[in-house]
């Protein structure tokens, strides 16, 4: 019962963070990028602070240590990769851009191995990361006709967008704080709000936006459902299965931001990008098949998943 209840949650927060591509362009249609991310962190940082300051004790930061995580946290793992990512997908499609952040897995040992002295990356480890930077090539098809349409700029900035969460990831294993989870998550938004605003300042100059039902629809969902429900799905879901298999939302996300921006857009995405998001698929199995495969062989045992 358990088990279904956790494959149920899995799928469930692939599917909403994946419409949530979808759900961006529709957004995009009436803010700029920085500006959307930044007012999608507003509202969730908001209510989540609310709810955390009535239910928690220790509910801010009040150590240096703490203001360090939430700072590094919030520049990089909102602040960088929502405007990369927003910016992004103005050029590509819903899937493409999903099948691009597919390579957050493949980038994280990557830094973890230059950054971190206790991490090790082996022959078939360094294999998976070449194998997923091929992949990420080939979805971008540097042809003519791309560089013409836009969709290199796209492709290198939602790398980018990667590139700033894998990099937080691992700066932030290094860094020490005393705020729970929930909490620790409110404030993280809040800095990364604050800082896509400026950034958003610069960048956006006096931007025109357009206020209507569906640009509010866009924001609430964003804001409520993918950021404070699909957090808070996620924070349980690791404690469920842990880190390993959690990686796993990387590769089924791009299958429901795909049949959304279908449904909903009218995308299509072609038979290239399949192949090069099947390499990136490669490169995360050659870096973490054998925990993967040791991790679910002791939840089909019934025993507890290690996270990392």
């Amino acid at each position: 019962m358990k088990r279904s209840r956790t494959v149920a949650l899995f799928l469930a927060l692939a599917a909403v963070w994946g419409t949530a591509y979808m759900v961006t362009k529709v957004g995009l249609a009436f803010l700029p990028p920085v500006l959307l991310a930044a007012v999608r962190f507003d509202l969730a940082a908001v209510l989540l602070l609310g709810y955390v300051a009535t239910t928690r004790s220790y509910w801010r930061p009040r150590t240096a240590a703490d203001w360090r995580y939430v700072i590094v946290a919030g520049a990089l793992l909102v602040a960088g990769h929502f405007a990369f990512l927003f910016a992004g997908q103005q050029y590509l499609t819903s899937g493409v851009a999903a099948m691009v952040t597919g390579l957050i897995p493949v980038l994280t040992p990557l830094f973890a191995w230059v950054l971190l002295t206790d991490e090790r990356l082996s022959a078939s480890g360094v294999v998976g990361v070449v194998l997923g930077f091929a992949g990420t090539v080939v979805i971008a098809d540097p042809s003519f006709e791309a560089v013409l349409t836009s969709r290199l700029l796209g492709i290198a900035l939602v790398f980018g967008a990667s590139v700033s969460i894998a990099l937080g990831s691992v700066l932030t294993r290094r860094l020490e704080t005393d705020l729970d989870l929930l909490p620790m998550q409110a404030w993280v938004m809040l800095v990364g709000a604050v800082l896509l605003h400026a950034a958003s300042a610069v960048v956006e100059p006096a931007p025109s936006v357009s206020v209507t039902p569906r640009a509010v629809g866009a924001v609430l969902y964003l804001a409520l459902v993918a950021s404070v429900g699909g957090f808070l799905a996620y924070f349980v879901l690791l404690e469920e299965i842990g880190a390993i298999e959690s990686n796993l939302l990387d590769y089924v996300i791009p299958v429901f931001a795909t049949a959304s921006g279908w449904l909903v857009l009218g995308e299509t995405v072609s038979p290239t990008s399949l192949v090069g998001f099947a390499l990136i698929l490669l490169g995360f199995g050659l870096l973490k098949g054998r925990p993967l495969l040791r991790a679910l062989s002791r939840a089909g045992s019934g025993t507890s998943s290690e996270s990392r």
